[in-house]
């Protein structure tokens, strides 16, 4: 994945994943539109499913709002027949607001408190569920978690999970870690691709990548960005990952975050691309673009930006393929 010909070409598609948004003529819609106005031949088939708070040992996946099962094959299969390669992420959020980065729990199992054995237990199920729909449907990525930075640690419980995973699932495994995660995971050897959520200032995307470039050499591991990208806000360049911040709606913000992302990233042969975040299965109406202020590109000026950087590494990836016939 690190070698052009494999270059992810991505976005991010379907988030938050409500039950009932999916399966239906608006969400096809917006698979068809990403494809056509960005250029991808990736996407991520991304939803969550909810704890109550960080300190929960249940994880309720079966039921509303989580979409179905039918919902995430309909999203995967229409998304093949587009031409795409699907990863799937199944992702855990805490249903008090609280960010996913902060479940945890004591170090030590203390009678009478929540447990990280009870946590992953309850976990491993749910991943392994979605596992092997991944598998079941031939999707070409499965990712086994994202941003969870107080899991990270848990080394023993990740490598023992990625085991699991394996028994259900025969293509490559990746985890998202956070930003400035990278070099705080100690079991990237166990999983396949190594990837990270980008979500850097404008100005400090070379920083960043001469750090990040360190852990990739030492795992020799493709690595990709599962995550990036800047709200069209003015103020949020500086921030990228902060989808609260007040603003007034800039596209011209997004544009030039995407032009100085792109522009750091290519100068990094081992960055093999991007999912992009992220693109909804319900779209705002076009017209309109210039008064959203969040994530998704949909008729905004970097849209544009990304169909062009997407078109070439497209177009070169043909050429090396031709190349090596």
């Amino acid at each position: 994945m690190n070698e052009t010909q494999h270059y992810v070409a991505g976005m991010t598609w379907g988030w938050t994943g409500v039950r009932g948004e999916w399966a239906s003529e608006r969400a096809g819609h917006s698979l068809k539109e990403m494809k056509e106005k960005l250029h991808v031949n990736w996407v991520t088939v991304a939803f969550a499913a909810h704890q109550d708070h960080p300190q929960s040992t249940v994880i309720s996946f079966e039921e509303a709002p989580t979409v179905t099962d039918d919902e995430v094959r309909w999203a995967i299969g229409r998304s093949k027949e587009l031409g795409l390669k699907v990863c799937l992420k199944p992702v855990v959020n805490c249903k008090d607001g609280t960010w996913r980065a902060h479940i945890n729990f004591f170090d030590m199992d203390v009678p009478c408190e929540p447990k990280w054995s009870d946590w992953f237990a309850a976990y491993t199920r749910f991943i392994l569920h979605y596992a092997q729909i991944a598998e079941e449907t031939g999707c070409e990525l499965f990712c086994i978690g994202c941003e969870m930075v107080q899991t990270d640690r848990r080394e023993r419980e990740w490598r023992q999970l990625i085991a699991e995973v394996r028994k259900v699932y025969s293509g490559p495994i990746t985890y998202n870690c956070d930003k400035y995660q990278e070099d705080h995971v100690s079991w990237w050897d166990a999983v396949d691709i190594i990837s990270a959520s980008g979500y850097y200032p404008i100005g400090e995307w070379e920083r960043q990548l001469d750090r990040i470039e360190t852990v990739v050499r030492r795992h020799g591991k493709p690595f990709f960005f599962m995550e990036a990208g800047c709200p069209s806000r003015e103020g949020s360049q500086y921030l990228p990952n902060d989808w609260g911040l007040q603003g007034s709606p800039s596209e011209e913000v997004q544009e030039r975050y995407y032009e100085a992302m792109f522009e750091a990233c290519e100068k990094r042969g081992w960055v093999g691309g991007f999912m992009l975040w992220d693109w909804p299965a319900h779209l705002y109406d076009r017209g309109s673009a210039a008064l959203n202020d969040d994530y998704c590109l949909y008729g905004k000026r970097a849209e544009q930006t990304v169909w062009r950087y997407y078109k070439n590494k497209q177009t070169l990836a043909s050429a090396d393929a031709l190349n090596d016939e």
